[in-house]
């Protein structure tokens, strides 16, 4: 069956086809459109690799470029037989690094304390909330994800730029998928090498994690809980972080898996425990705790192979009965250890962990209905 696309926007990015035929995959290398001219591409697949009905979509290489219509909105699934032998499609728009961003659908941004008191530690930290667009004219609960390094994550002016989870947050709303709190937490400057390294004092010089952790799980967790319209269930509940963040997230998991059941794990520091010896708590029946796994290949030669060892650590856990796994491992082979990749690959993250996804963010119809103030 032949696909013709033409676009209206012209630019030196790829064309791929995805659909019910590959899993949604929006960047396979096997369903890459050929330029034929100006504007216009063109892909032959072969029948028997093809459904009867097909529904499909254009991207230039993921869902943070995919195809929108000529008002920037995202669009419903385009529909084929495989008897139409050929299709002829248009694309007005597409997506550029999950851009535009509408107004409408940014998270309401609360400063929650500008010195909240952790007793654990005898200091006080900055804490933000990110509610949904629509929080203060619904009468919904929503589960939480705790992220760490907050200055890093949606303000301007950050040293190394920031995760723009704000900007993230609402294209999520705008696909259906925004129905989350998200507390950030700040770190502590030059504590906070101590407070996310939980036990290896030759590295934080003192370690402080088992006590951070407390402060996020027996402190903060319970004091959210009671401010915010929260789902305060452990199926409801998730942590993480890039980085060290990363790597304190993982112990926050494994040490109270009966608070935590999604972890957000970004370029996670695992040369701290190169042999995974993490503490875990035993349970008569072990946990079922979702883990989203990202790393880049230009973070340096072992980042990607130590992911790939924890992955096996975690199989070997779980073949023990001490957790019950369901894990997902996103490996950018251009990706460095920066904010601008962890950006990228937050809202695939925050999809797969929350909403059970397999990929394909464009089956939910938008939300376009307007909201009253």
């Amino acid at each position: 069956m032949k696909f013709i696309l033409t676009t209206a926007e012209n630019d030196a990015r790829p064309v791929f086809i995805t659909g019910n035929f590959n899993n949604w995959n929006p960047k396979d290398y096997d369903y890459q459109l050929k330029k034929t001219e100006d504007n216009t591409f063109c892909i032959e697949i072969d029948n028997e690799k093809l459904p009867e009905f097909i529904d499909y979509k254009f991207t230039k290489g993921g869902w943070e470029n995919v195809e929108l219509d000529k008002y920037g909105n995202i669009t419903t699934n385009r529909k084929a037989n495989k008897t139409d032998k050929e299709t002829k499609d248009f694309v007005e728009k597409w997506r550029l690094n999950w851009g535009p961003f509408k107004d409408e659908f940014f998270p309401i941004v609360e400063v929650i304390s500008e010195e909240f008191y952790i007793p654990q530690l005898d200091r006080y930290r900055k804490v933000w909330a990110l509610l949904p667009y629509d929080y203060y004219v619904s009468e919904k609960k929503y589960p939480v994800l705790y992220l760490q390094d907050a200055q890093n994550l949606f303000n301007e002016g950050s040293p190394y730029g920031n995760w723009e989870i704000d900007k993230k947050l609402s294209i999520l709303s705008e696909y259906g998928r925004g129905d989350l709190i998200v507390i950030a937490v700040e770190h502590g400057s030059e504590d906070r090498i101590k407070e996310y390294i939980f036990d290896n004092d030759h590295v934080a010089n003192g370690s402080e994690g088992k006590k951070y952790i407390l402060f996020i799980t027996d402190t903060l967790k319970p004091f959210v809980d009671q401010h915010y319209r929260t789902k305060k269930d452990r199926d409801n509940t998730g942590i993480g972080g890039s980085s060290l963040g990363g790597l304190i997230s993982i112990y926050s998991g494994f040490l109270y898996p009966e608070v935590y059941s999604k972890l957000l794990i970004f370029s996670p520091s695992l040369w701290v425990e190169p042999n995974n010896n993490f503490p875990m708590m035993n349970f008569r029946t072990p946990y079922k705790t979702k883990i989203y796994l990202y790393g880049g290949e230009q973070e340096g030669s072992k980042m990607v192979k130590r992911i790939k060892i924890f992955e096996n650590y975690l199989k070997k856990w779980e073949e023990k009965n001490l957790f019950d796994f369901e894990f997902k491992t996103s490996i950018n082979r251009d990706g460095s250890h920066s904010e601008f990749f962890w950006s990228q690959e937050f809202p695939r993250a925050v999809e797969w962990l929350f909403y059970n996804n397999t990929e394909n963010p464009v089956e939910v119809k938008p939300h376009q209905q307007e909201i009253l103030k």
